[in-house]
């Protein structure tokens, strides 16, 4: 560009290119000088958009520069907070073996209630109704005794009350008799009231006949022959045999516990050399090297890259000016170009000012020239750098591509399948690839699946979930509870039953007292004896509610008896034959919860191991920061609408040099000018070239 210039230069000097300061005249002079006119602001408006891109550009990469080191160090601080927190997790995760082996243990301890009051639940809805019934039948024995001993009682009291009125009411009808015999009763009308005296004298007797009720000392004498056995205390027997259960149990399993116990303990000493033996921390340290000199060297280089930054940001600056320079004489050239034409003067004789507007575009052709060569090697180099990285590094780094790249077997090691899994395992045989690991890292999964450390110690096969179950299981197995000879009702307890049922209550004909209980005591009410009578009729009213409820008690006594003996023998054979099962299916019950709490402890364990732990998503990050947003961002970013701008600002400086040569003509003050031949007519333009004719 500058020996065009040059060129251009000589050869306006030697009045050519337009150098010729001698206008001519032609018909179209006006619309050509609008034309140029706008088609140049045109171009400087275009240019200057390049321009403020360039400067933005500019300014964005040095204000993303000096935010490298906050990146770096937040990126940094995520990394160490991987690092060093990373044997806190594995130490937090296998300390809580200890809270699982407290449950387990507190479980063990309760086998009482949980185990044997297991065991007494399955068999209390089979037992309790058994034993509640002979207990109810004990208690109805002692009732049915107090009520026949009431009753008999009861009767001998009545006989002698009856004997009593008896003898009064023969008493008195004599000497009714006695007064009936006076000769008054024979005189009319006294003769017929004496009569139906007379007459009604045989009603006055004794209406009940208490002496045909047989006696019941013989039913009573049998109730106290059972009740020489007491039942009540068989039966709380009973109970008290069965309530055992669970004490029991505690004492037949004190040394299984004792042996599950040490089992647990043993898997609890495993379990902690897990935490020596992973190989995490191992990769963690020497990553923390990496880091280490990593951060050594950008806290080293971050201040020559700042300080060179600088002269960049400089340098940046300088073009854009450069370019502002040229697009300011061209603005300056069109406004005084514009402002300053007067379309009446001839172009020898425009003003100043017009003439000034053309000397400005004709500096900025020159500067354009002289300048254009280092516009256009500026964008070129940054083109070259920021286009290439952005299609060979950026854009391929974004859908993964690049990582497809480095994953080609034997690129980067012409003896390496697999290059990452040979610098992590010295195995290059292993499938690790720098595409699986980044994805992995950015869905934030632990570094042991990650990096398939598994290929260098395989935590399923040291947590072995599987063999630490089946030996506490098999413990379990061994659980030998023995419950069978448990007795609801022995046989003493058995012969009282059938002896209260062979007592004879329920024989006794309750019909006859209760009938004769239902008679009035006389057959005519007696006023004088109305006390006595009121008495006597109250008690056979309370005896005969006595002799219902007795009956009521005793009415099929044989039925329910025989219906207790059958519970009892059905209990009793539930307890010989089934009671096994249910132990078995309890103690099984029991173990898996104990089991169960082992199992989801190395379940979590695994999980959080090979999952959690380690999440490398600050290592995709860490890269991230450094491709995506440091080179691709802060830097590329930047380059590429630097050369844009710029680059455009340059390829438009071609036809604004064009367009500023031709308009500087039709502003600048020409040395000489056509001839006019009609100037007496006051016609001053625009003639023809070498012609008198006029336009």
């Amino acid at each position: 560009m500058p020996l065009v210039g040059f060129c251009f230069g000589v050869c306006r000097c030697c009045n050519k290119c337009g150098g010729e300061m001698h206008q001519r005249q032609k018909k179209n002079g006006t619309f050509l000088r609008k034309y140029f006119t706008i088609t140049l602001l045109v171009i400087c408006i275009f240019i200057s958009v390049g321009i403020i891109y360039g400067f933005v550009a500019n300014h964005h990469l040095r204000t993303q520069i000096e935010k490298t080191r906050k990146l770096a160090d937040s990126n940094f601080k995520d990394l160490r907070t991987l690092l060093n927190g990373t044997p806190a997790q594995i130490n937090y995760v296998l300390s809580q073996y200890a809270t699982t082996k407290k449950k387990a243990f507190s479980d063990l301890d309760n086998i009482k209630s949980l185990l044997g009051g297991g065991i007494h639940e399955q068999l209390r809805p089979k037992v309790m109704p058994v034993l509640d019934n002979i207990k109810a039948m004990a208690e109805a024995i002692k009732e049915t005794k107090e009520a026949l001993v009431n009753l008999n009682t009861t009767l001998k009291e009545l006989k002698e009350s009856t004997a009593r009125l008896n003898t009064s009411l023969s008493d008195v009808r004599r000497n009714v008799e006695q007064s009936l015999g006076d000769p008054m009763c024979a005189v009319p009308p006294v003769a017929t009231t004496c009569n139906n005296i007379r007459v009604s004298l045989g009603q006055l007797d004794d209406n009940t006949d208490l002496g045909q009720l047989p006696s019941l000392d013989q039913q009573i004498d049998n109730i106290n022959d059972v009740l020489r056995t007491d039942l009540s205390s068989l039966v709380q027997e009973g109970y008290k045999s069965f309530n055992d259960i669970p004490e029991i149990v505690q004492n037949q399993t004190t040394n299984i516990i004792s042996d599950i116990k040490r089992t647990l303990n043993s898997i609890g000493s495993d379990i902690e050399n897990i935490g020596q033996q992973i190989p995490i921390q191992d990769k963690l340290s020497n990553f923390m090297g990496y880091i280490n000199d990593t951060e050594t060297y950008i806290h080293q280089n971050l201040p020559t890259l700042e300080e060179y930054d600088s002269y960049r940001w400089l340098g940046g600056l300088v073009v854009c000016c450069l370019l502002t320079l040229v697009v300011v004489f061209y603005y300056l050239g069109l406004m005084c170009g514009t402002c300053g034409y007067d379309r009446h003067a001839t172009p020898t004789r425009r003003g100043c000012v017009s003439n000034t507007g053309g000397v400005f575009l004709m500096v900025g052709v020159g500067v354009s020239f002289l300048f254009c060569w280092v516009l256009m090697t500026i964008v070129v180099l940054t083109f070259v750098i920021g286009g290439n990285v952005e299609k060979l590094v950026c854009e391929p780094y974004q859908n993964r591509k690049l990582f497809q790249i480095l994953d080609t077997p034997y690129l980067l090691n012409e003896n390496w399948k697999y290059y990452l899994s040979g610098m992590v395992f010295n195995n290059p045989d292993i499938n690790l690839t720098f595409e699986q690991v980044y994805s992995d890292c950015k869905e934030n999964k632990g570094i042991y699946t990650t990096l398939r450390l598994e290929n260098s110690y395989n935590i399923s096969e040291h947590l072995n979930i599987q063999e630490h179950a089946e030996n506490i299981n098999n413990d379990f197995q061994n659980l030998n509870v023995n419950v069978g000879n448990i007795v609801l009702l022995d046989e003493a307890g058995r012969r009282n039953l059938m002896d209260f049922s062979s007592s004879g209550v329920d024989t006794i004909d309750y019909n006859i007292y209760l009938a004769e209980m239902g008679k009035a005591p006389t057959k005519v009410n007696l006023l004088s004896f109305a006390n006595d009578l009121e008495a006597k009729a109250d008690h056979l009213s309370t005896t005969q509610q006595s002799v219902r409820e007795l009956q009521h008690k005793s009415g099929g006594l044989g039925t329910k008896v025989a219906h207790i003996i059958s519970s009892l023998d059905s209990a009793q054979d539930f307890l010989k034959t089934r009671i096994s099962s249910v132990i078995v299916e309890e103690s099984k019950k029991y173990g898996n919860t104990v089991i169960g709490y082992f199992e989801r402890y190395l379940q979590w364990v695994k999980i959080s191991i090979t999952e959690q732990i380690a999440a490398c998503k600050p290592v995709a990050t860490a890269l991230d920061s450094a491709v995506d947003v440091l080179l691709c961002s802060y830097i590329i970013d930047p380059v590429n609408l630097f050369w844009f701008g710029i680059g455009k600002a340059t390829i438009f400086l071609l036809p604004a040099i064009i367009f500023a040569v031709k308009l500087a003509k039709y502003y600048r003050r020409m040395d000489s000018e056509d001839v006019y031949d009609d100037m007496e007519n006051g016609n001053i333009g625009f003639h023809r070239h070498h012609s008198t004719q006029t336009v």
